[in-house]
């Protein structure tokens, strides 16, 4: 089994910054890439960002030069840094991975529990 377990999530104000962690555990090969997804109210789940394991990202649009994924390899953990939120960020975060598991072919994707962020003043 492969768990996520997400932390992070919070009210801020406009302008300020919240920081993301998803810790993976349990029985699995490896990691092809850890990411965000967050869903806001009323509308359908949408990508933030990724990295993948040799250390390659991408953003959504709305987020570059204010959102930063990191990962800590050894400890199978990815980060969000969100800096400059604004209301729109608020909704709820989801930590997704795609990793593979022992005596499978391709990949399987995992997802976290979600965390809130709401961005109000």
């Amino acid at each position: 089994q492969v768990h996520l377990v997400e932390s992070g999530g919070g009210l801020v104000q406009p302008g300020g910054s919240l920081r993301l962690s998803c810790a993976a555990s349990g029985s699995f090969a490896s990691i092809v890439s850890m990411g965000w997804y967050r869903q806001a109210p009323g509308k359908q789940r949408e990508f933030i960002a990724r990295i993948t394991t040799g250390g390659s990202t991408n953003y959504a649009d709305s987020v570059k030069g204010r959102f930063t994924v990191s990962r800590d390899n050894a400890k199978n953990t990815v980060y969000l840094q969100m800096d400059s939120l604004k209301p729109e960020d608020t909704g709820v975060y989801y930590c997704n991975v795609q990793l593979r598991l022992y005596g499978t072919v391709g990949i399987s994707i995992y997802w976290g529990q979600g965390t809130q962020v709401t961005v109000s003043s």
